[in-house]
């Protein structure tokens, strides 16, 4: 079973967050979310004024900042967002409020290359 790091609409973080597995956000996060391996997601009502890295990004609240993701970042219809996405892959649902620059790039692989002997 994948662990997840739930947020609370109570919790107001100031700083660095980083983790090592999914991470659901319902309060207040200020600083920078860094959880390159796994998810992030933002619920309605919450609201970030951070840089997010994650490999997908699923927001629901309102997120100012730089979010980048390996595969995907989806805007749902509660969305505000207003800075820089970047991903392989955006989805923005009817009704989601994007202010700011998109990107698409190729999927990030998580494989290494190696040399030919």
């Amino acid at each position: 079973m994948e662990r997840i790091a739930e947020i609370g609409a109570s919790i107001v973080i100031k700083g660095d967050l980083t983790a090592d597995e999914n991470v659901v956000i319902a309060g207040r996060v200020e600083g920078s979310i860094s959880v390159e391996k796994h998810s992030v997601t933002v619920r309605p009502g919450a609201a970030l004024k951070a840089d997010i890295d994650a490999r997908v990004i699923v927001v629901g609240g309102q997120v100012s900042g730089t979010m980048s993701a390996a595969e995907t970042i989806e805007l749902q219809r509660t969305a505000h967002v207003d800075g820089e996405i970047v991903a392989a892959a955006i989805r923005l649902d009817d009704g989601a409020v994007f202010n700011g620059k998109a990107q698409t790039t190729k999927a990030r692989s998580n494989s290494k290359l190696q040399l030919a002997s």
